[in-house]
């Protein structure tokens, strides 16, 4: 993990966001060029995978004034995994709990819609919640503030159909 984003649905002057010098040697070069960061100047200039992960529990912590933080990712399965290890290896637990406190979006649209879990793409979600406009970039702080967004989205609508 070479950078990590992190927003509050319904709140987005939430956000956190911070790059990580790479803890290994081992990479996918083409997973690399997604994200768009250029790895040698996160190993000269990124924070230690220590530092930028106390620093992401610490504002998870702080969040605790406005209520219990929870993990959401699309899919929770492959962020949460990797976001989990790297608080439990760095920071010694995650603030999200032992077992990560995590909402998968994927899930939890196909039991709001009761819709087949290939209509649980996040851009399938999206475009039925209007958020075309929403852009998906790859940037782990933009991809968190967009997540938020369309949860935000979601829950909306949840409301709206009780």
């Amino acid at each position: 993990m070479i950078s990590l984003g992190m927003a509050v649905a319904g709140r987005p002057e939430l956000a956190f966001y911070t790059e990580l010098k790479p803890i290994s040697d081992e990479f996918v070069p083409a997973a690399l060029a997604v994200s768009g960061l250029d790895r040698d100047r996160l190993l000269r200039e990124a924070p230690p995978a220590e530092e930028a992960m106390g620093a992401a529990a610490r504002w998870v912590n702080g969040l605790r004034e406005i209520g219990r933080p929870v993990f959401l990712a699309a899919p929770a399965v492959w962020d949460g995994m990797f976001v989990h290890w790297y608080f439990t290896r760095f920071v010694g637990h995650s603030p999200f709990g032992a077992t990560g406190s995590g909402v998968d979006l994927r899930s939890y649209w196909m039991g709001l819609t009761g819709c087949e879990w290939v209509r649980t793409r996040k851009g399938t979600i999206k475009h039925e919640l209007g958020l075309t406009d929403v852009p998906h970039t790859h940037h782990a702080g933009e991809d968190a503030a967009e997540l938020a967004q369309v949860f935000d989205a979601v829950l909306r609508r949840r409301g709206r159909e009780r």
